[in-house]
């Protein structure tokens, strides 16, 4: 009975190797099926298809400015002053603010573009301006724009700025120097 089990074993463990050394060899045979078939071969650069909607033939160059409301006291401005891109393009730029105040400030920023129909044609995916920023004491925050310029843009049009400008959105703004003198009801 002893012989029949280790002729058992025996059996099993050929088995056992011969389906692993099969499973091995499969994976050369799949590859070169792959390969002469073009199954599987959406990894290769040369394949892949290019960005239609990218017009190469012009370039917009895109100026950017930061401004400041309702006496905010932060820093704002854009990382860099202006790109040159394509219409089609994606494009990210980043703006950065600092609180200069001893208190937690939260703004809103609004954009504007020149000129005023170039906002028409930007198409914003990501960008500060979806929402209330809140800044601590002292903080200092990098923050992304990513766009595209729709290529449909008249062709006149060689050159945009975008502009943001931060409001205050909470408490009251601090009382100018001609009325710091003046009390309010009590």
């Amino acid at each position: 009975m002893i012989s029949d089990n280790r002729r058992t074993f025996v059996k099993l463990t050929v088995v056992a190797f011969a389906m692993f050394g099969f499973g091995f060899a499969l994976v050369p045979f799949y590859k070169k099926l792959c390969e002469e078939t073009g199954l599987n071969n959406i990894l290769q650069k040369s394949e892949l298809p290019a960005n239609t909607q990218v017009d190469n033939s012009r370039t917009l160059t895109l100026e950017f400015d930061g401004n400041l409301r309702n006496e905010l006291p932060w820093k704002f401005r854009p990382t860099q002053t202006s790109v040159k891109v394509h219409p089609g393009q994606l494009v990210q730029i980043t703006y950065e603010v600092r609180n200069e105040s001893a208190e937690s400030v939260k703004g809103q920023a609004i954009p504007s573009y020149g000129p005023q129909l170039a906002g028409n044609y930007f198409r914003k995916l990501d960008c500060f301006c979806f929402s209330t920023q809140e800044l601590k004491p002292g903080e200092v925050r990098q923050m992304p724009v990513v766009f595209v310029i729709h290529p449909d843009l008249p062709k006149d049009v060689n050159t945009i700025t975008l502009s943001y400008t931060f409001f205050r959105v909470e408490g009251p703004a601090k009382p100018s120097a001609a009325v710091a003198g003046v009390r309010g009801p009590v």
